[in-house]
C-alpha cells in the first residue's frame, strides 16, 4: 500500500520519523554534556556543584546509548516493511514504545541531574533489586525493566511483521543483532557482589554489544541503504555482508577476553582476547571495501550525494577508530600499560562515532527526504550544507582522536612507565595533559557546530528539482 505522502513504499514506515527526530535531540544532549565534561577536566569547579563530573558523565555516555537504540529502532521501522514488502504489524503499538522509552529516558536523565545518585537509587528501590552503581549502567532498574519491556514490544512488532512477509539476508541480519542486543542488555541486572565476577559479566553487555551485535545492526542498515541507492544486484551485497558478519563475531565474541585485565580471570584470556581482538579490523577493511566497490559500480546517478558520503564515511571511521584505534593497544603486552588511559578514550570516541553514530546519520539522510514527503533526495542546497555537517564532524573527531591519543601517550609516559617512586600520580598527570583538553575542547565546539549543519540541512530542506 502505497503512503499517502506518496515518498514512501508502506503509511507505517512513518513511524520512524519521531524515533529519528528524538535521536537527534539526545544526540544534541550527548554533545552539549561533553562540552561540559571536557571543561571539567581544566576547570574543575565548572558548574560544580549543579552538574559534578560523575553526573555529567553519566549524562553523556546515557544519552550515546538511549538516542543510538532510537536510531537502531527507526532504522528498523523504516527498513523492515520495504524489506519484508509488507506494512509493519503495529503501527500504533510503535507509536505506543515510544512514547515509554522517550518518558523513560527523560525521566532517567532527570533523576541523574536533579537526585543524588545514592538517593536516586533509594527511591527507585534499587535495594529490592541492585543493579544501580556500574558504569555505562547506572540506570535505575525501573529504568533498566522498562527498556526490557520496550525491547520486547519492539521485537514482537519487527518480528511479526518479518514473519508474515519476505524474508531477505538483510533483515534476518538486522534482526539478529536486535535480538542479540536485547538478550545481552539482560546481563545489566546481574550484579554479583565479587568484584571479579561483577566486571566478567559487565563486559557481557558493553563489550558483546558494540563489537559483537551492534556490528550486525550496522551491517545490514549499510547493506540496505547501498543496495537502494546504487542499484547493485542484492546477491553482491548479501554475500559481503555474510562475510563481514561473520568475521565480527568471530572476532568479536572470542576478542571479549582483551578486557579482561586486573580482575583475576585466567591469563590466558588476555592472550586469547588480544590475538582475536586484533582480528577485528578485517571486517571493518572488508566494510570500507564493500561499500567503496559498490558504490562506484553504482548503475544509476543517485540523486541524494550525502547518503553515499555518509555510507562511505562509516566504513572509513569505524575502520581507522575500531579498527586501527583499537589494535594499537589491544595485545596483551601493550595494553598492561594503556588500559584505561585516555588512549582508551580515543578509541572509545572514533569507533562509537564512526561505526554507530555514522551508520544512524547515514539512514537518517537516507530516509528523512523520504519522512518528510520530499522525495528521495533534498535540494543542492541542503545536501550541501548536509555534507558541510558531515565534514565539520569527522574533521573534529579525528582531531579529538589525535589530541586524546597524544595525551594518552605522554600519561602511559609519565604516570605508568617510571619505577613507583618515579612515577607521577594520576592527578599530577593531568595537569600535564591539559593542552591536549584544552585542544579536545575546540575540536569539541567544531564537532557541535557541524552538528547544527547537520540538522539546519532537514530543516531548509526541500525537493531536489
Amino acid at each position: 500500500m502505497m503512503s499517502p505522502n506518496g515518498s514512501l513504499k508502506f503509511a507505517s514506515q512513518a513511524v520512524a520519523k519521531p524515533y529519528f527526530v528524538f535521536a537527534l535531540i539526545l544526540f544534541v544532549g550527548q554533545i552539549l554534556f561533553g562540552l561540559i565534561m571536557g571543561l571539567q577536566y581544566v576547570v574543575g569547579d565548572f558548574l560544580f556543584p549543579a552538574i559534578p563530573f560523575n553526573v555529567a558523565r553519566m549524562v553523556h555516555t546515557n544519552l550515546l546509548i538511549v538516542w543510538l537504540l532510537f536510531g537502531f529502532m527507526g532504522a528498523a521501522y523504516y527498513l523492515v516493511p520495504e524489506e519484508s514488502d509488507c506494512e509493519l504489524y503495529s503501527p500504533k503499538l510503535a507509536w505506543i514504545l515510544f512514547w515509554v522509552f522517550a518518558a523513560a529516558g527523560v525521566l532517567t536523565i532527570l533523576g541523574y541531574l536533579l537526585v543524588p545518585y545514592a538517593g536516586l537509587a533509594r527511591l527507585t528501590g534499587n535495594e529490592l533489586w541492585p543493579t544501580m552503581g556500574r558504569e555505562f549502567l547506572e540506570q535505575p532498574t525501573i529504568s533498566k525493566a522498562g527498556i526490557v519491556i520496550v525491547a520486547l514490544g519492539f521485537l514482537f512488532n519487527v518480528g511479526m511483521t518479518m514473519l508474515r512477509g519476505r524474508k531477505t539476508a538483510i533483515s534476518m541480519v538486522l534482526m539478529t543483532g536486535l535480538i542479540g542486543l536485547a538478550l545481552l542488555f539482560l546481563f545489566s541486572f546481574y550484579n554479583p557482589e565479587n568484584l571479579t565476577r561483577d566486571k566478567f559479566y559487565w563486559w557481557w553487555v558493553v563489550h558483546l554489544w558494540v563489537e559483537g551485535v551492534w556490528e550486525l545492526i550496522m551491517g545490514a542498515i549499510l547493506a540496505f541503504v547501498l543496495v537502494k541507492i546504487t542499484g547493485v544486484d542484492r546477491e553482491v551485497i548479501e554475500k559481503w555482508l555474510y562475510v563481514i558478519i561473520a568475521m565480527a563475531l568471530i572476532s568479536g565474541i572470542i576478542g571479549t577476553g582483551h578486557h579482561y585485565f586486573w580482575i583475576g580471570v585466567p591469563g590466558y584470556w588476555l592472550w586469547l582476547g588480544s590475538v582475536f581482538s586484533a582480528l577485528e579490523p578485517l571486517p571493518f577493511f572488508a566494510m570500507v571495501l564493500f561499500a567503496f566497490n559498490t558504490i562506484n559500480r553504482r548503475r544509476r546517478d543517485y540523486p541524494n550525494r550525502a547518503v553515499a558520503l555518509w555510507a562511505m564515511g562509516t566504513t572509513v571511521m569505524a575502520f581507522l577508530g575500531a579498527g586501527v584505534w583499537g589494535f594499537m593497544h589491544t595485545l596483551a603486552p601493550v595494553n598492561y600499560y594503556t588500559h584505561g588511559t585516555q588512549l582508551t578514550a580515543a578509541h572509545g570516541h572514533m569507533a562509537f562515532y564512526g561505526a554507530y553514530a555514522m551508520i544512524v546519520m547515514t539512514i537518517i539522510s537516507y530516509a528523512m527526504p523520504r519522512l518528510r514527503g520530499i522525495g528521495e533526495a533534498m535540494d543542492n542546497r541542503s545536501q550541501v550544507l548536509e555534507m558541510w555537517g558531515f565534514w565539520l564532524m569527522t574533521v573534529a573527531m579525528v582531531f579529538i582522536t589525535l589530541f586524546l591519543s597524544a595525551a594518552g601517550v605522554l600519561q602511559v609516559w609519565l604516570q605508568r612507565m617510571p619505577a613507583d617512586g618515579a612515577a607521577m600520580t594520576f592527578m599530577a598527570t593531568q595537569d600535564q595533559l591539559a593542552i591536549f583538553y584544552w585542544l579536545r575542547e575546540g575540536a569539541g565546539v567544531v564537532f557541535l557546530i557541524g552538528l547544527v549543519a547537520y540538522l539546519l540541512s532537514f530543516r531548509r530542506g526541500k525537493a531536489a528539482a
